[in-house]
């Protein structure tokens, strides 16, 4: 059964810690952006040839992602994030493959948090900017799971919600 969802007064948050997060979600698009470079490059073998080809076109979205992030961050008065997240990489395709999902799952989540802090902060416009690009973001998860012969992980509790049960 999932958990109820948090109280909308939950997202309420200030336009500097907006900001904050903003640029962790930015390190995790330079994550992203490096990690599909690499990794469409060296999965070799018949069965990774679809999904290489699509982590070079998730490689240019995450591009896009982070400029829009950083147009953002940018207007709440702060300078945008210049580190990525660290990378993981293995020999194993499979492997590679697992890492960018967990990714996409953390992504997906925080982005779903974001939007409720923008609304909160009656930042709709950056709200819907990051819903296009958690449709994406989705689009990916759906992507990679798809690859791996696995159910598209629910990430529905969110960071938040976890952080909340783990206190209980």
């Amino acid at each position: 059964m999932a958990e109820p969802r948090p109280a909308a007064d939950e997202y309420k948050i200030s336009r500097d810690r907006l900001a904050e997060l903003l640029n962790e979600d930015l390190s995790r698009e330079y994550q992203a952006i490096i990690s599909y470079v690499v990794y469409s490059q060296v999965l070799s073998g018949a069965e990774y040839m679809d999904i290489a080809a699509q982590l070079e076109i998730h490689a240019k979205q995450e591009l896009d992602h982070a400029l829009i992030i950083s147009r953002q961050i940018d207007y709440l008065g702060k300078m945008p994030a210049v580190t990525p997240k660290p990378v993981r990489t293995s020999k194993k395709p499979k492997d590679m493959l697992r890492f960018d999902l967990d990714n996409e799952n953390e992504t997906v989540r925080n982005y779903r948090d974001r939007i409720r802090q923008c609304e909160a902060l009656g930042e709709f416009a950056m709200a819907e900017q990051i819903r296009q690009i958690l449709m994406q973001e989705q689009d990916h998860q759906i992507d990679l799971a798809t690859a791996l012969g696995i159910e598209v992980p629910d990430v529905s509790g969110g960071p938040q919600r976890r952080a909340l049960s783990k206190r209980r």
